[in-house]
């Protein structure tokens, strides 16, 4: 509990003597019954997942966006939190609850709290989300865990008959967990789902020196075609935008192109990055 700037039992913590009733009430938000987080602190998916752990009062598994967060898991602050339990309740505002048979193999102990393994998370997250937010939630897991697609497929198979199971298994082609972020999941994903060839993530490009000029966020080293995302600072930061230029100019003059996605395009344009970087792989030898 330390400084109690996480979520707290707040019966477990007048027992132990650490507050007066009147100090919980004045000094403290109410986040589920029983459970407390100290005013002006606002809670993050690990702490909406520790809250929801101590309204179950030990009793359930964080799964799902829970576990994620648990594990490390980054970009789940609009998430709610998911637990598993071993009986039928009314979960609180803001926690989903689950009733799955979870074997004990499939538990692992982070901080206290029961959450699932990162293999258990990814199938959970899999099965349960649409399409596009299942590539973008696993592939942050593995990113953040080092678990691999690999890895989720063989757990897969030992899930006999699971719900969703062929759901997980179609999007599990679609994983990388070399995204650094949300927008450059959805960047790769756009363009394996235009028919374009699957692009490394995270490719380090070197000089003949061996220096290295850039570390791309995607793309095709066979061809060198670079692909990356540039989030608001690389157009309002003038020293970032100096540094982009420059590494760009460093990119050409070893022959490589370089398609930059903004938001704005992702977003409304998304079929001006697929025709650009066609044309640049058609350019640089692909039958594209």
């Amino acid at each position: 509990m330390g400084v109690l700037d996480e979520p707290f039992p707040g019966s477990w913590a007048m027992r132990a003597g650490q507050l007066s009733r009147w100090e919980l009430r004045k000094n403290f938000d109410r986040v589920h019954p029983d459970v407390y987080i100290r005013k002006g602190v606002q809670l993050d998916a690990r702490g909406r997942a520790q809250a929801a752990g101590h309204w179950a009062k030990g009793e359930g598994i964080l799964v799902g966006y829970s576990a994620a967060a648990m594990h490390g898991t980054r970009w789940l602050d609009d998430k709610p939190a998911e637990i598993n339990l071993p009986r039928r309740a009314r979960p609180p505002t803001g926690v989903r609850a689950y009733r799955d048979a979870i074997p004990a193999n499939q538990v692992c102990d982070i901080g206290g709290f029961r959450c699932t393994v990162p293999a258990r998370t990814a199938f959970d997250l899999g099965r349960r989300l649409d399409f596009d937010e299942a590539v973008e939630m696993i592939d942050a897991l593995c990113n953040a865990t080092r678990l691999t697609p690999g890895d989720i497929e063989r757990f897969t198979e030992c899930q006999h008959h699971a719900r969703g199971s062929a759901s997980l298994l179609a999007v599990l082609p679609f994983v990388d967990g070399g995204a650094e972020s949300i927008p450059e999941t959805r960047t790769r994903l756009l363009l394996r789902q235009a028919g374009l060839p699957a692009p490394e993530t995270q490719i380090r490009v070197t000089a003949p020196d061996g220096f290295i000029v850039a570390r791309l966020d995607l793309g095709w080293r066979e061809w060198q075609v670079g692909v990356e995302y540039d989030g608001a600072h690389h157009w309002t930061d003038r020293h970032q935008r100096t540094r982009d230029i420059d590494r760009t100019a460093a990119l050409e003059a070893l022959g490589w192109t370089l398609i930059r996605v903004s938001a704005t395009l992702l977003t409304d344009h998304p079929h001006k990055i697929v025709a650009r970087v066609r044309h640049a792989l058609r350019a640089h030898g692909t039958n594209m």
